[in-house]
């Protein structure tokens, strides 16, 4: 098959059984090839039960969104006033059901861009970021990495991957790879984890109904040195050994809510999302019960989408609540997203956006070897892959702002992304390294060992959001060599500091220059670095 042979001349399927009859027959994992037994009006009940079950999944968990977590011992589903609204959770899968129909099923990463820009796509977090570096002509995959998203470890792709699993059931490999190669749209390394992980848990749950082998094969995608495979382990470990889903959700949290302060980061909202799959037995009520009682500030609706999500695939409609299934009135409705009004707007029926993605998943199958008479999908079910590893640290970022020093005990931090307020973060713009440290008590340092010559300068400007302050320390060897406030009461955001390093001239030293941010009577922030530069 033509991998960029455009959908639209894919005919409509004229389904020959309703979905309640076709139901009455289970797909069917046979034979010792496992082979994956799908009729046309299955995979289309499982496709529809996905896209409802993030809808309604949604709805419910963003009452807690951001926010303290839920302490009811049942916490009410919120129930659909005649319509699901258009959110992030699904827009951006239904931008790209509309990049795939216009490209084709080989749609790579750079047309789903154009996608974004055409239906003004990014509203919040690493996908905000994305749409303003699409619009500043900055083209994908580097619209989702570290040298240009400052989030790119955030939630975004994992949010958006729930297509990838509908697309490929059975195929946890070939979701997974969509995941990750379109994920870089708007993330990379750990959102594209996180991506990867919800993807194969959808392909894997449309052939096997245990969560517990769920999560355990979609986790085994990721390369166990990523940080996000290490919470996914943890996750899997505690609960093995017993430990019920609220002491594993405390643990998640304490362990990768620190690491990444950002409610939004896609390690620790992935651990809540395996944990509520895991605990939740296949059942749509305890599965969302678990999400929304997780953890107090993380990304609620997202995490119950995504482990609703993985229940649809595995039992289709007739797993989803009826009462807010029908109040939804089969319809999606909305004009804005946030600050952005989308390109066109949204009134769609949920039904007719399944069937456009069926018909896509059903020529990615046939692509990878399925075979379809017509009436039956016959999907040779994959073992996972272990997926080669993308890693990230954020000390690599010197990589590209300046490779002859090191960056240490910096923090991801997470202004702009999730719960606003989060005192500073680390990334790149453009020329401008921003830090804030992970450990407030020690302070960010950059380090270079070097031999001085005779003449030796060392010249920066340092950097403060107004209202904030952080102190500059510099040491040559043991010797400091400037202690000053940068303070941003200042005009200007900028301080220029120029030393005269001729008392070293000729030696070996290690330079260091510190953020410190624990100052009396002062609001901490970023520190921010340019025109870094040592002459001899």
């Amino acid at each position: 098959m033509n991998n960029h042979f455009p959908l639209r001349s894919i005919p409509v399927l004229v389904l020959l059984l309703s979905v309640s009859q076709a139901l009455d027959r289970k797909p069917q994992s046979q034979g010792s090839s496992r082979t994956l037994t799908l009729s046309h009006a299955q995979y289309l009940d499982r496709v529809q039960a996905i896209w409802t079950a993030q809808m309604i999944g949604q709805m419910t968990g963003v009452r807690f969104e951001h926010r303290t977590a839920s302490v009811l011992p049942v916490t009410p589903m919120t129930e659909p006033e005649g319509y699901a609204p258009v959110d992030d959770d699904y827009y951006y899968e239904m931008v790209a059901v509309r990049a795939f129909e216009k490209y084709g099923i080989g749609m790579s990463v750079q047309q789903l861009g154009q996608q974004w820009l055409e239906n003004n796509a990014g509203s919040w977090g690493s996908s905000e970021q994305a749409l303003l570096l699409l619009k500043r002509g900055v083209k994908p995959p580097d619209t989702g990495h570290p040298r240009y998203n400052k989030l790119w470890w955030t939630i975004g792709p994992q949010f958006s991957s729930d297509l990838y699993g509908a697309l490929a059931p059975g195929m946890p490999n070939v979701a997974g790879e969509m995941a990750r190669r379109l994920g870089h749209i708007n993330g990379y390394a750990e959102g594209t984890d996180g991506a990867v992980f919800v993807a194969g848990m959808i392909s894997t749950a449309f052939a096997e109904h245990d969560p517990h082998a769920i999560v355990h094969k979609a986790a085994s995608l990721l390369d166990p040195r990523s940080p996000y495979r290490q919470g996914l382990d943890m996750v899997i470990a505690m609960a093995e050994a017993g430990q019920s889903a609220a002491e594993v959700f405390r643990a998640v949290d304490q362990r990768w809510g620190i690491e990444y302060p950002a409610t939004n980061n896609a390690v620790l909202n992935g651990g809540i999302v395996a944990t509520a799959v895991w605990f939740g037995a296949g059942d749509f009520d305890k599965t969302l019960q678990l999400a929304v009682h997780a953890a107090d500030f993380a990304d609620t609706d997202c995490n119950s989408a995504n482990s609703e999500s993985v229940v649809a695939a595995m039992h289709g409609m007739a797993a989803l609540p009826a009462k807010e299934v029908a109040a939804l009135h089969d319809r999606i409705y909305g004009a804005t997203m946030g600050p952005l009004t989308l390109t066109p707007p949204v009134d769609e029926s949920i039904t007719a956006l399944a069937q456009r993605t069926a018909r896509i998943g059903e020529a990615i199958l046939v692509a990878h070897g399925a075979s379809d008479d017509g009436n039956l999908l016959r999907i040779e079910i994959q073992e996972p892959v272990q997926q080669p590893a993308e890693l990230f640290k954020l000390s690599d970022l010197m990589q590209y702002w300046n490779p002859d020093w090191t960056l240490e005990r910096a923090g991801f931090g997470g202004a702009g992304g999730g719960l606003p307020g989060i005192r500073g973060i680390t990334y790149l713009d453009g020329d401008t390294l921003a830090t804030y440290p992970r450990d407030e008590v020690r302070g960010v340092v950059l380090r270079r060992s070097v031999t001085l010559g005779q003449h030796p300068h060392l010249n920066f400007q340092a950097g403060v959001d107004p209202g904030r302050a952080w102190q500059l320390e510099v040491y040559v060897n043991d010797q400091r060599v400037l202690d000053e406030l940068i303070d941003g009461s200042a005009d200007s955001k900028w301080r220029n500091i120029s030393l005269d390093l001729a008392g070293f001239k000729g030696q070996n030293v290690t330079l260091r220059l510190y953020q410190l941010v624990l100052i009396p009577r002062h609001e901490a922030g970023n520190a921010y670095w340019r025109d870094l530069v040592l002459t001899q």
